[in-house]
């Protein structure tokens, strides 16, 4: 395969999305319906998790607690605990964690630009 240049890096195509493709490991974060949501909701700076669930709503705090171990996991936030009483918690996003800015903010612009044809074949597919 021959390596594809995609905004001045360059990568071996995509091929199979094997095991160990960079690319399907993406894919595969991205699969969680929370993580974009979370991600963007720390652009700012670190939160608490009750803050968290405030500001994204509709979201248990089970499933906050699971995505946020699962993104500290792979390198996307850094979990601060301090020891006061009560204990506080907060999360902050990784350098990792900031550079996933970039597509969120490319696929908002794409869902913003496209929202009235996204509208309309969703309309017409529920009916």
């Amino acid at each position: 395969m021959t390596a594809q240049p995609v905004n001045d890096v360059e990568f071996e195509a995509f091929g199979s999305f094997t095991s160990d493709c960079p690319a399907r490991a993406a894919f595969d974060l991205f699969a969680s319906r929370w993580l974009s949501v979370i991600v963007w909701t720390l652009r700012d700076g670190p939160m608490r998790p009750k803050e968290l669930e405030k500001t994204i709503g509709g979201i248990r705090h089970k499933v906050l607690t699971e995505n946020l171990r699962r993104m500290e996991a792979v390198g996307l936030v850094e979990r601060h605990r301090y020891a006061e009483a009560p204990p506080r918690v907060e999360y902050e996003l990784t350098p990792t964690g900031r550079d996933l800015l970039v597509p969120i903010r490319a696929l908002g612009a794409w869902a913003y630009r496209n929202a009235d044809a996204i509208g309309a074949m969703q309309s017409e597919g529920s009916a």
